[in-house]
């Protein structure tokens, strides 16, 4: 039985594969560092498609206005431009990061690692006047037995500093058992990860080897090294000399050649990346197509995904951040008059057409005014637009004359 037929059927019990060359077994597989132990979380976080997902939720929700608003007597509400929170959440987060930067920095740090850390200073008056992100690998929590929870970091200088559950902005990724941090996507599905990092560095390898070696030669017996590199060296010499005749080798002692034609495609190499790149998105919630994945994808759907990717990935997200930034930035007496609340309008206000169609349907029911519109647009208000319009065939209804 020939080395390729061994290859492709299980051999007998009685004849086994044996060889001294160490490539060959890396050729197929059988050594991978990546399926021994956990990857970790910055190699999987470097992959392609892990990078686009946490890069595209978090930029997206950084640039989305995130606004301080207090609730009124007639149930509406009005934005606190001239609070100092105002000003950490939309402007400045401190004297040397600004609000995207922070807010980008906390969002990756909860998809990575499953918890996002910002130091917060307060004033004088008891207000926020500046947040500081923090790495979460230098940032440990312990929970007292009161059940609040203090916080050990090691800051810029390398020594110890202990804050407590007061000056800390802590975002968690769906809370772990024991109640204090949050879950890592990344060591959750640790699987899918392995799986997409060992493919990864499979593809790298047969790049940078060129897809060598591109076939066998395999003897009846054992040969010395010495033998082995005489062969190769006589085998590549007769394939480069110019005046051999259509390419016919000659080789004795009972050597036998045989072409490795594997390749990416006739492993479904391509087509298990494929899989392993939506695996990654559908953990992080992403649609495939606003990372870059245009496979089975239509007009049609594109549009739904886009819809998916603000009500089932982002809305969420933003919501986590709201709540701990509600908790952690408004003091206890602050919270029943005052939130913190992402504006989605850029994302779901659609093209022009269906947004001047929604606002003429808004306008003429009395939904919102004229000026009210032409703020939504950043257009400057006009004399008479805050009045409210009504069409002149409606009235209100009297439920009494109903029941007559």
């Amino acid at each position: 039985m020939s080395l390729w037929d061994r290859l492709l059927r299980r051999a007998a019990p009685s004849q086994t594969i044996k060889s001294s060359d160490p490539y060959l077994a890396e050729f197929f597989g059988l050594r991978s560092g990546s399926w021994q132990a956990d990857v970790d979380r910055d190699t999987a976080a470097g992959l392609p498609v892990a990078y686009a997902c946490v890069q595209l939720v978090a930029q997206t929700l950084a640039s989305m206005p995130l606004h301080l608003f207090a609730r009124t007597a007639d149930g509406g509400r009005e934005r606190q431009t001239s609070h100092p929170l105002s000003r950490v959440l939309s402007d400045m987060a401190s004297e040397s990061v600004t609000s995207f930067e922070c807010r980008e920095y906390v969002a990756a740090s909860v998809l990575i690692s499953g918890n996002g850390y910002a130091r917060i200073t307060w004033s004088g008056k008891g207000q926020v006047e500046a947040l500081e992100p923090l790495a979460p690998q230098n940032v440990t929590v312990k929970k007292l037995t009161t059940g609040r929870l203090r916080y050990h970091l090691r800051n810029t200088t390398g020594q110890p500093e202990t804050l407590s559950q007061d000056d800390m902005l802590h975002i968690r990724h769906r809370m772990d058992s024991d109640g204090i941090y949050g879950s890592s996507p990344i060591t959750v599905a640790r699987a899918a990860f392995n799986q997409s990092v060992a493919q990864h560095e499979a593809a790298y390898g047969h790049a940078k080897a060129g897809f060598r070696p591109s076939g066998v030669l395999s003897f009846p017996n054992p040969i010395s090294d010495d033998g082995k590199g005489a062969a190769l060296d006589a085998l590549e010499k007769k394939a480069s000399d110019t005046s051999a005749q259509d390419g016919v080798l000659v080789l004795d002692g009972g050597a036998e050649w045989k072409p490795l034609a594997f390749n990416s495609r006739d492993a479904e190499f391509l087509e298990s990346r494929k899989l392993s790149d939506l695996a990654i998105a559908r953990i992080f919630g992403v649609p495939p197509t606003a990372i870059g994945i245009p496979d089975h994808a239509t007009y049609s759907n594109v549009e739904g995904e886009n819809r998916a990717l603000v009500s089932k990935c982002l809305a969420p997200m933003a919501r986590r951040m709201e709540t701990a930034m509600n908790a952690a930035l408004l003091p206890p007496s602050a919270r029943p008059r005052s939130y913190i609340e992402h504006n989605f309008d850029s994302l779901t206000r659609g093209d022009l057409a269906a947004r001047f169609e929604a606002y003429g349907t808004a306008v003429q029911n009395g939904i919102l005014t004229r000026n009210e519109v032409r703020a939504k647009e950043n257009m400057p208000a006009i004399k008479g637009g805050d009045n409210m319009l009504t069409p002149l065939n409606m009235q209100e209804g009297n439920p009494d004359a109903d029941m007559e």
